[in-house]
Protein backbone atom coordinates (compact mmCIF):
# COMPACT_ATOMS: atom_id res chain seq x y z
CA UNK A 1 0.00 0.00 0.00
CA UNK A 2 1.27 3.45 -0.94
CA UNK A 3 1.24 6.41 1.41
CA UNK A 4 -0.55 9.53 0.24
CA UNK A 5 0.26 13.18 0.85
CA UNK A 6 -2.93 15.09 0.08
CA UNK A 7 -2.57 18.87 -0.05
CA UNK A 8 -5.51 21.25 -0.20
CA UNK A 9 -5.26 24.51 -2.15
CA UNK A 10 -7.78 27.32 -1.97
CA UNK A 11 -8.99 30.59 -0.50
CA UNK A 12 -10.55 31.00 2.91
CA UNK A 13 -13.96 29.34 3.34
CA UNK A 14 -13.60 27.29 0.16
CA UNK A 15 -14.17 24.02 2.04
CA UNK A 16 -10.61 22.79 2.65
CA UNK A 17 -11.01 21.88 6.32
CA UNK A 18 -14.45 20.32 5.87
CA UNK A 19 -13.06 18.24 3.00
CA UNK A 20 -9.96 17.23 4.97
CA UNK A 21 -12.05 16.14 7.96
CA UNK A 22 -14.31 14.07 5.72
CA UNK A 23 -11.34 12.50 3.94
CA UNK A 24 -9.67 11.67 7.25
CA UNK A 25 -12.87 9.97 8.48
CA UNK A 26 -13.00 7.81 5.34
CA UNK A 27 -9.30 7.13 4.69
CA UNK A 28 -8.02 4.64 7.28
CA UNK A 29 -4.59 5.41 8.68
CA UNK A 30 -4.65 9.10 7.82
CA UNK A 31 -3.82 12.17 9.85
CA UNK A 32 -5.00 15.71 9.11
CA UNK A 33 -2.46 18.45 9.73
CA UNK A 34 -4.25 21.80 9.85
CA UNK A 35 -2.25 25.01 10.16
CA UNK A 36 -5.25 26.87 11.55
CA UNK A 37 -4.98 24.69 14.67
CA UNK A 38 -1.34 25.70 15.00
CA UNK A 39 -2.15 29.39 14.59
CA UNK A 40 -4.85 29.18 17.27
CA UNK A 41 -2.40 27.36 19.60
CA UNK A 42 0.23 30.06 19.15
CA UNK A 43 -2.31 32.85 19.63
CA UNK A 44 -3.56 31.27 22.85
CA UNK A 45 -0.30 30.17 24.45
CA UNK A 46 2.57 32.05 22.76
CA UNK A 47 1.12 35.35 21.58
CA UNK A 48 4.32 37.20 22.48
CA UNK A 49 6.35 35.01 20.11
CA UNK A 50 4.31 35.83 17.02
CA UNK A 51 6.24 37.83 14.44
CA UNK A 52 5.05 41.41 14.11
CA UNK A 53 5.25 41.24 10.31
CA UNK A 54 6.31 38.87 7.56
CA UNK A 55 5.73 35.13 7.48
CA UNK A 56 4.73 33.33 10.64
CA UNK A 57 7.81 31.12 10.87
CA UNK A 58 6.76 29.77 14.27
CA UNK A 59 3.49 28.44 12.82
CA UNK A 60 5.35 26.93 9.87
CA UNK A 61 7.90 25.30 12.20
CA UNK A 62 5.17 23.70 14.31
CA UNK A 63 3.44 22.39 11.20
CA UNK A 64 6.70 21.07 9.78
CA UNK A 65 7.62 19.34 13.06
CA UNK A 66 4.28 17.56 13.20
CA UNK A 67 4.45 16.57 9.53
CA UNK A 68 8.04 15.34 9.88
CA UNK A 69 7.06 13.25 12.89
CA UNK A 70 4.14 11.73 10.95
CA UNK A 71 6.43 10.91 8.02
CA UNK A 72 9.24 9.34 10.06
CA UNK A 73 7.45 7.79 13.03
CA UNK A 74 4.14 6.57 11.56
CA UNK A 75 2.81 4.93 8.44
CA UNK A 76 -0.04 7.46 8.15
CA UNK A 77 -1.31 9.12 5.02
CA UNK A 78 -0.96 12.91 5.35
CA UNK A 79 -3.78 15.36 4.73
CA UNK A 80 -2.34 18.88 4.72
CA UNK A 81 -5.19 21.29 5.28
CA UNK A 82 -4.08 24.86 4.73
CA UNK A 83 -4.31 27.26 1.83
CA UNK A 84 -1.07 26.31 0.00
CA UNK A 85 -1.74 29.10 -2.48
CA UNK A 86 1.90 29.86 -3.29
CA UNK A 87 3.29 27.61 -6.02
CA UNK A 88 6.91 27.85 -4.82
CA UNK A 89 6.02 26.53 -1.36
CA UNK A 90 3.75 23.81 -2.76
CA UNK A 91 6.42 22.53 -5.10
CA UNK A 92 9.00 22.41 -2.32
CA UNK A 93 6.67 20.43 -0.04
CA UNK A 94 5.51 18.08 -2.77
CA UNK A 95 9.11 17.32 -3.78
CA UNK A 96 9.94 16.60 -0.13
CA UNK A 97 7.07 14.11 0.17
CA UNK A 98 7.90 12.46 -3.17
CA UNK A 99 11.44 11.84 -1.92
CA UNK A 100 9.89 10.18 1.15
CA UNK A 101 7.96 7.82 -1.15
CA UNK A 102 4.51 9.42 -0.97
CA UNK A 103 2.04 9.67 -3.82
CA UNK A 104 1.33 13.42 -3.97
CA UNK A 105 -2.22 14.64 -4.47
CA UNK A 106 -3.43 18.22 -4.86
CA UNK A 107 -7.06 19.11 -4.25
CA UNK A 108 -7.80 22.55 -5.64
CA UNK A 109 -10.88 24.38 -4.37
CA UNK A 110 -11.92 26.60 -7.28
CA UNK A 111 -15.00 28.10 -5.66
CA UNK A 112 -16.45 31.30 -7.14
CA UNK A 113 -15.67 34.45 -5.15
CA UNK A 114 -19.38 35.25 -4.80
CA UNK A 115 -19.89 31.94 -2.96
CA UNK A 116 -16.87 32.63 -0.75
CA UNK A 117 -18.21 36.09 0.10
CA UNK A 118 -21.55 34.57 1.15
CA UNK A 119 -19.80 31.96 3.30
CA UNK A 120 -17.57 34.55 4.96
CA UNK A 121 -20.56 36.80 5.68
CA UNK A 122 -22.42 33.92 7.35
CA UNK A 123 -19.47 32.30 9.14
CA UNK A 124 -19.59 31.42 12.79
CA UNK A 125 -15.97 30.35 12.77
CA UNK A 126 -13.74 31.73 15.48
CA UNK A 127 -11.19 34.36 14.56
CA UNK A 128 -8.69 32.89 17.02
CA UNK A 129 -6.33 32.10 14.13
CA UNK A 130 -5.77 35.72 13.07
CA UNK A 131 -2.43 37.40 13.45
CA UNK A 132 -2.81 40.47 11.27
CA UNK A 133 -6.36 40.30 9.86
CA UNK A 134 -9.39 41.45 11.79
CA UNK A 135 -11.91 39.24 9.97
CA UNK A 136 -12.29 36.47 7.40
CA UNK A 137 -13.65 39.07 5.01
CA UNK A 138 -10.34 40.91 5.27
CA UNK A 139 -8.50 37.64 4.58
CA UNK A 140 -10.65 36.96 1.51
CA UNK A 141 -10.16 40.48 0.15
CA UNK A 142 -6.38 40.10 0.54
CA UNK A 143 -6.44 36.69 -1.17
CA UNK A 144 -8.50 38.08 -4.06
CA UNK A 145 -5.81 40.73 -4.66
CA UNK A 146 -2.77 38.42 -4.44
CA UNK A 147 -0.95 37.84 -7.68
CA UNK A 148 2.73 37.09 -6.95
CA UNK A 149 3.34 33.35 -7.22
CA UNK A 150 -0.37 32.63 -6.64
CA UNK A 151 -1.57 30.46 -9.46
CA UNK A 152 -4.01 27.60 -9.65
CA UNK A 153 -2.14 24.30 -9.36
CA UNK A 154 -1.34 22.41 -12.52
CA UNK A 155 -1.29 18.67 -13.24
CA UNK A 156 2.52 18.80 -13.48
CA UNK A 157 2.88 19.76 -9.81
CA UNK A 158 1.58 16.52 -8.29
CA UNK A 159 0.97 12.90 -9.15
CA UNK A 160 -2.78 13.61 -9.11
CA UNK A 161 -4.81 16.82 -9.26
CA UNK A 162 -8.49 17.11 -8.40
CA UNK A 163 -10.61 20.25 -8.63
CA UNK A 164 -13.63 20.99 -6.46
CA UNK A 165 -16.04 23.66 -7.67
CA UNK A 166 -19.06 22.79 -5.51
CA UNK A 167 -19.78 20.59 -2.47
CA UNK A 168 -21.32 18.05 -4.88
CA UNK A 169 -17.79 17.30 -6.20
CA UNK A 170 -16.49 16.19 -2.79
CA UNK A 171 -17.74 12.57 -2.56
CA UNK A 172 -16.30 11.56 -5.95
CA UNK A 173 -12.95 13.21 -5.20
CA UNK A 174 -12.74 11.46 -1.83
CA UNK A 175 -13.50 8.09 -3.41
CA UNK A 176 -10.86 8.69 -6.10
CA UNK A 177 -8.26 9.55 -3.46
CA UNK A 178 -9.13 6.48 -1.37
CA UNK A 179 -8.58 4.38 -4.49
CA UNK A 180 -5.05 5.77 -4.92
CA UNK A 181 -3.72 4.09 -1.78
CA UNK A 182 -3.76 0.71 -3.53
CA UNK A 183 -1.44 1.86 -6.34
Amino acid sequence: MSRLAVMTVGKTHSGKTTFAESLQAQLPGSVMIDQDNHAAFINKHYRGLRPKEGPNRLKFAITQTIADYAVRETDCHLILSNSNRYRTGRLKLLEHYRKEGFICVLVYFDVPDAVLQERVAATERSGDIFRTAASFNEVLIRQQKETDDVFPPTAEEADHLFTINTPDDVPAVIQSIIGLQSL
